[in-house]
């Protein structure tokens, strides 16, 4: 007989004879956390600060609204590449080294291509695009923003590509280097560029897009070189320019990104959905969902890392038949996840003016961020429920599971309430309206969770391999 789901999670945290212990579990954690941190918080972090202290409400939000559209652009460009480093590790596994090249090859002409058309779309119809989304007051400042920061996406996709060959020949420890230097160029141009230091101008929210376009072309351009050049390579007969020699392949490549690819385009979409929803709020109202959602994004961290440690522990498990082991793991990562992010969450709560400061000098939308931020911060543990349990489907093989509960939950709940919420119920004032739309999201991340629960408490996640 099933234990109830509280007495059954108190007994998995206290199990020393199953799953990973903490210590063991802290020490794949902290590697995981300090690449989340330097390579995806902290750029966004500092470049919002910069442009905070512009003291432009105006800049600030269309900042944190591209941010919002170029984070589904990225979760775009990060698909292709997982099926490039499966096909690559496939080929390299068997000794196969021309197919690894041959599939780089494939893999670089299909994310140009795909690169080509993405920023062709964004910065040709850069005015209907934000038109949409943001209010009319934001479009002169976004629409040549979006346009330069669309040339470094064309960068993006191509660089995603070379970063799934890399990893599927299990080299890791390039990439990780090259996001590193890329991110420190970045931090150091947005710096000169924005403010005009060291006798560059003054460019305030280009410069931003400019050192977005500079850090992704020399991170392109160095992960070729070290790609071409590196003796190590040369077993794999690259040659870029070749001739497509089987199609299936390119169909293999394409099959194995497409799900992904809509799975992480779900989540990273109704982001920009809420900002849609966010719309008539204003550019205040815009720049408070932006300020709230980066700090909630900073204190949620640990549950990113966390998301990463149960999908390698599981697949592992499974792979040794240690079933038992799975949620047990399961249980103790979402604890760990859930001390470290409310604690950081409830610092932020508890003196949120003092953090949000930095990114407000003007003060005309720290009120309406710092009133909803403690009450939207409760619902984010259902978010961090969905991620990591997210993670430990995908370790089981059951990723089909994950892409229905995103997009039936997303499609079917949280778009009709929240435009409904948005658009049909009278409420005057804004921070309750704010926290019901947002909130809205987090309750439709509730009901993912009760799916991915309800798929582990049948057990069906052991013998279903979707």
């Amino acid at each position: 007989m099933k234990k109830n789901i509280i007495h059954s999670y108190i007994a998995g945290l206290v199990n020393t004879d199953r799953g990973e212990g903490y210590g063991r579990i802290i020490r794949f954690f902290l590697p995981e956390f300090v690449t989340s941190l330097l390579l995806y918080s902290m750029p966004i972090i500092l470049d919002a600060y910069f442009i905070g202290s512009l003291k432009s409400t105006a800049m600030y939000s269309t900042l944190g609204a591209t941010n919002n559209l170029m984070h589904f652009i990225i979760k775009l460009s990060e698909a292709l590449p997982v099926g490039t480093a499966v096909l690559v590790g496939y080929h390299n596994g068997r000794g196969d080294f021309k197919s690894v090249g041959n599939t780089l090859r494939d893999a670089f002409w299909t994310t140009l291509i795909a690169g080509a058309l993405i920023a062709g779309i964004l910065y040709i119809g850069a005015y209907r695009i934000y038109t949409w989304y943001v209010p009319i007051e934001l479009v002169p400042l976004g629409v040549p923003f979006l346009r330069l920061r669309a040339i470094g996406i064309f960068c993006m996709f191509i660089f995603m590509a070379f970063i799934g060959f890399l990893r599927g020949i299990k080299n890791t420890r390039a990439p990780m280097k090259i996001f590193i230097s890329g991110t420190i160029l970045f931090l150091f141009l947005d710096y000169v560029l924005i403010f005009g230091k060291y006798g560059f101008p003054a460019m305030g929210l280009q410069g931003s897009a400019l050192a977005s376009v500079i850090q992704y072309l020399f991170m392109l351009i160095v992960v070729i070189n070290y790609i071409v050049w590196n003796k190590k390579n040369h077993k794999y007969f690259i040659n870029f320019f070749s001739i497509f020699t089987d199609k299936n392949e390119i169909m293999r490549l394409l099959s194995l990104s497409w799900m992904v690819m809509l799975d992480k385009a779900t989540m990273a979409l109704a982001y920009i959905w809420l900002l849609r929803m966010m719309k008539p709020m204003g550019e205040c109202g815009i720049a408070a969902f932006c300020l709230v959602k980066d700090l909630e994004r900073f204190a949620f961290l640990p549950a990113i890392a966390c998301a990463q440690i149960i999908t390698c522990l599981v697949s592992n498990d499974i792979g040794q038949g240690n079933w038992q082991n799975v949620k047990t793991n399961i249980k103790k990562v979402t604890f760990l996840a859930s001390v470290l992010v409310f604690t950081m969450l409830f610092i932020i709560s508890m003196w949120p003016k003092v953090f949000m400061q930095y990114f407000d000098k003007k003060g005309d939308f720290i009120d309406l961020a710092a009133m909803t931020f403690p009450i939207l911060s409760v619902f984010m543990f259902f978010d961090l429920l969905q991620i990591i349990l997210s993670g430990a489907l995908r370790g089981a093989g059951n990723v089909k599971t994950v892409l229905f509960a995103r997009v039936s939950i997303c499609l079917g709940y949280f778009v009709p309430v929240s435009y409904i919420i948005a658009n049909y119920v009278p409420i005057e004032n804004m921070v309750l309206k704010f926290i019901l739309i947002y909130g809205a999201f987090y309750i439709g991340n509730a009901m993912i969770t009760v799916i991915y629960i309800k798929k582990f408490r049948t057990d069906q996640w052991m013998y279903l391999n979707d």
